[in-house]
């Protein structure tokens, strides 16, 4: 069986440096920073004071309040970045075969908001207080089936969670459906809202995040000497798959090419990534066999790049094993030091700007790099935003519990 050729009709996110594509790309290529002191809670307490939340988020542009009443945050941000992509693409006023229609979005962690204040509300005044709406405001996998209710959209509903990794795998696990002629068009991503007390208590108490507390700006510095931990972020990033011809014949416009997938597990350890970066190399390569190309013809990696000891040497080397000599060709950036660690929206997310630097041929900067560690000797665009030609581009997200996933992206001509 032939497979079919996918491509990328829309875009829409929620990030901590923008509420649509358009404004996130421009702080982006501006080396603007999202990360900020915590507001949302008291955190005197916690040993990390910042995060990168989402601001002035519209949620009326999306819903109403009795609808905002019954989601989470992280089920308005996934489906306001699932309604900004589906307007871009122009599905609203399209005819089409909703059974032909599908919703591939997760995340990591799921409703942690209304957990937290479902039990202090258990707490302070019984069972009999506990909303009918807790569970499905909660629930991962209401996203996809939010959106496939107020559109109508009846083919493949799935939400793969896979920590950091759940949006690039929801990406190309909706990839795979369109491949193999199981849906003509697919709503993909992650999104992700836990700047919590128990979100950040919780990776603080796993030493994982950057307790740069004095200088929270600074405090993502993926691939430099002094990083310490990443920097916990929100938000959502979606992205429309659709099969080539079908895309075509709706007039639509086209951002860039899905062309190949692959996933590795490390079966090493529960947080952190396998020695020499066996695991990610693997991931890479069982992508670029998918898009049936050679390393050497990957341009840009948009890597997980998430400001760890362990993790960004390691991915260093995974690329160095991979591509050999030719790693001295690519320029590799990682978003996250401008927007932090989105869990499972990091995938989504990522995934929208490595689609953005092929249609633009442009990648942005990697902020924070002000002594570049010896051990990652890789072209990290530092500080600044570079025009480039991009044919192929890889974007990467490695996970908690040792998962992988690796999507190559391919300009459209």
């Amino acid at each position: 069986m032939q497979k079919r050729r996918v491509v990328v009709t829309g875009l829409g996110c929620i990030s901590p440096v923008g509420n649509t594509v358009k404004d996130m790309w421009s702080a982006l290529n501006k080396g603007v920073s999202g990360v900020e002191p915590i507001t949302v809670f008291d955190p005197s307490e916690m040993s990390v004071k910042f995060s990168a939340p989402i601001n002035n988020f519209k949620a009326e542009k999306y819903f109403d309040i009795k609808e905002q009443r019954k989601l989470d945050l992280f089920m308005q941000y996934g489906m306001a970045a699932g309604i900004d992509a589906i307007t871009d693409s122009g599905l609203e006023d399209a005819e089409l075969d909703l059974e032909r229609i599908g919703v591939a979005i997760g995340s990591g962690i799921g409703g942690l908001p209304s957990i937290e204040k479902m039990h202090d509300t258990y707490n302070k005044s019984g069972a009999k207080r506990i909303s009918p709406f807790f569970i499905p405001a909660t629930i991962i996998n209401m996203i996809s089936g939010n959106l496939s209710i107020k559109y109508g959209y009846k083919g493949p509903n799935i939400s793969i969670v896979t920590a950091c990794t759940t949006g690039t795998h929801n990406i190309g696990e909706g990839f795979r459906q369109i491949q193999y002629s199981h849906a003509d068009l697919m709503i993909c991503g992650g999104a992700e809202m836990a700047t919590t007390p128990l979100g950040i208590g919780g990776f603080a108490a796993a030493r994982a995040l950057s307790t740069r507390n004095d200088d929270p700006q600074k405090a993502s510095r993926p691939w430099d000497v002094d990083r310490d931990g990443f920097v916990l972020g929100d938000g959502a990033g979606v992205l429309v798959l659709e099969e080539l011809e079908h895309a075509k014949r709706r007039g639509a416009k086209i951002y860039a090419e899905v062309s190949g997938y692959g996933m590795s597990a490390d079966a090493y350890h529960m947080t952190l990534p396998s020695e020499n970066g066996e695991g990610a190399q693997r991931s890479m390569k069982n992508a670029i066999c998918d898009a049936n190309i050679k390393p050497e013809d990957i341009n840009y990696i948009n890597a997980h790049g998430t400001s760890t000891p362990a993790g960004d040497i390691v991915e260093a080397k995974a690329v160095n094993s991979l591509l050999g000599s030719h790693s001295k060709n690519i320029i590799v950036n990682s978003t996250k030091s401008m927007i932090g660690h989105l869990l499972g929206a990091a995938g989504g997310v990522e995934a929208l700007v490595t689609v953005m630097s092929l249609k633009y041929q442009r990648v942005h900067q990697t902020i924070n790099v002000d002594n570049q560690d010896p051990e990652c000797d890789l072209d990290f665009n530092i500080n600044s935003s570079k025009a480039m030609e991009i044919k192929y581009a890889l974007s990467n997200s490695f996970g908690f519990g040792g998962t992988n996933g690796s999507i190559v992206f391919s300009k459209y001509d």
